[in-house]
């Protein structure tokens, strides 16, 4: 990874996505896509569309990544200027007490902190529980006054961290669900770019609102109706302790891409992605999906006529919490293995199972 691609992946988790509220990332990709694309837009949702166009008539291949974090809203200031806040996504209100956060509003961002009673003053038999995100504040260090006036019902609120290189080729940051998947889906562009094109259309989806329901990439597969569509996200790295890996399965960080398999993935995709990952001799992991998956694979492949559809996934380390971790390396092997499956698509490719 050169050092323009790393700050590029610095910039996209640093700047604030939370669901509904994505627009300064999807600046930063139209702004990154703008000297290799053939055409952008921005649909009505918010969701960014960048096309680099076939050489030939194979199959239009759509690869969807979503723009949004988790984060909270603010919900209610009080007489002495405190926040109260509801999750926006799944938020782990566990991880909340002691945290520094970031305050997002027209005026600018402000720092606060999740206030709790310190232990000394919480009762013994309430010390074993986790306490509910209602019964936490937000606390800006300004006189009510002030903060009624800077803040707003309905700003949302960040995890107060960053990205950081620590150990041997990780990574540390709040969002890379799944600013990675981002980053892996405007890289894969450019090398198409490089490599003078693929034969079929080339559509690099940044969809939005996926953390509640999947919103983004039903509305982009619906408007843009490719005829592949590839989800990239994150997944559960099940490599430290306390994970079952006989329930969860053994997907270990930094061994290569995660391809999901099950009947949410088209077989043909799936066969294609495993030849593209021995070309580019990467080793891969792959993950059973036994139903619907949690991505925007799992409404894409059902839209329009249906869509022949898969899913390769980045193994991340505590997710939704302010600390995900990822292997840098992952995300460089994803790009390979995808730009290997899209220059190998030809107009001969049929993707109707047992055809």
């Amino acid at each position: 990874m050169t050092k323009v691609d790393k700050h590029y992946l610095k910039s996209l988790v640093q700047t604030p996505s939370v669901t509904g509220t994505e627009t300064k990332v999807a600046s930063l990709v139209r702004e990154r896509l703008s000297p290799v694309a053939d055409e952008i837009e921005t649909n009505v949702m918010g969701s960014v569309h960048a096309v680099l166009k076939g050489t030939g008539t194979a199959p239009s291949v759509l690869i969807a990544a979503h723009m949004d974090e988790v984060g909270l809203m603010v919900t209610y200031i009080n007489d002495a200027g405190y926040l109260s806040v509801s999750s926006v996504g799944g938020v782990d209100a566990a991880v909340l007490p002691g945290m520094r956060v970031d305050v997002h509003t027209d005026t600018g961002t402000y720092r606060g902190v999740v206030g709790r009673k310190p232990i000394h003053l919480i009762e013994p038999d309430e010390r074993k529980k986790v306490t509910p995100l209602s019964s936490l504040v937000i606390d800006l260090g300004m006189p009510a006054k002030q903060v009624k006036k800077l803040v707003k019902i309905g700003d949302v609120i960040t995890y107060g961290v960053g990205f950081e290189r620590f150990g041997k080729g990780m990574a540390v940051s709040r969002a890379f669900d799944d600013k990675a998947g981002v980053y892996v889906a405007t890289r894969i562009m450019e090398e198409l770019k490089a490599a003078g094109g693929a034969q079929g259309d080339y559509i690099c989806a940044t969809t939005v609102q996926e953390e509640i329901g999947l919103r983004g990439g039903t509305t982009s597969a619906f408007g843009v109706n490719p005829d592949v569509v590839i989800a990239i996200d994150v997944t559960h790295a099940t490599d430290y302790p306390g994970i079952d890996q006989t329930k969860y399965g053994k997907i270990v960080c930094g061994d290569g891409p995660v391809i999901a398999r099950g009947p949410n993935i088209n077989p043909v995709v799936f066969e294609r992605l495993l030849m593209a990952a021995e070309e580019e001799n990467i080793k891969i992991q792959i993950e059973a999906e036994p139903g619907v998956t949690g991505t925007d694979a799992g409404t894409m492949q059902i839209q329009q006529g249906g869509k022949a559809c898969g899913l390769l996934s980045i193994p991340l380390r505590y997710m939704h919490t302010p600390t995900e971790v990822i292997c840098l390396k992952d995300l460089e092997k994803t790009v390979r293995v995808l730009t290997r499956f899209i220059l190998d698509l030809d107009a001969d490719v049929s993707f109707v199972p047992g055809m």
